[in-house]
């Protein structure tokens, strides 16, 4: 959602939110602790994912890259992408069978607008890694996945 000079509320379309996030992702102008970008080069319309997290420092995850896989449905940006853990992984916020994040566990997710995006949801994530319910939480062996 933007607005115009006028004040007018304008609803950018879900592709060209999607086409807008991967520019900048491919072109690494946010966070360089998180990385994402298209499963398939050929998926046009941008639906499936690929995400990772370097993980912070002086936390359980420390030296840790964390795989993940997200899904931006037809909803999406009304709707937070669907997003699950592909490496194992400990955190309050992740279903430990699945790898799925509990929607209602992550700010990110809790909080959802459209002006929200998938970097936002990977810097929740990396958040709250170092939050006082996750940061000492016993991780599981490197290289284990869902």
């Amino acid at each position: 959602m933007q607005r115009t000079p006028a004040g007018e509320v304008v609803i950018v379309p879900r592709n060209f939110k999607l086409l807008e996030e991967l520019e900048a992702s491919e072109k690494g102008t946010g966070d360089m602790a998180i990385s994402f970008g298209l499963v398939d080069a050929g998926d046009t319309f941008l639906t499936h994912w690929n995400g990772g997290i370097l993980a912070p420092f002086g936390t359980q995850h420390d030296g840790r890259f964390y795989e993940l896989r997200m899904s931006c449905t037809d909803r999406y940006p009304a709707v937070p992408p669907e997003v699950r853990f592909i490496s194992r992984i400990n955190m309050t916020c992740v279903d430990q069978r699945t790898g799925a994040i509990i929607p209602s566990k992550l700010p990110a997710t809790r909080n959802w607008n459209r002006n929200m995006g998938i970097e936002e949801i990977l810097l929740s994530l990396r958040s709250e890694m170092c939050s006082d319910s996750n940061r000492r939480l016993r991780q599981p062996p490197e290289g284990q996945i869902f």
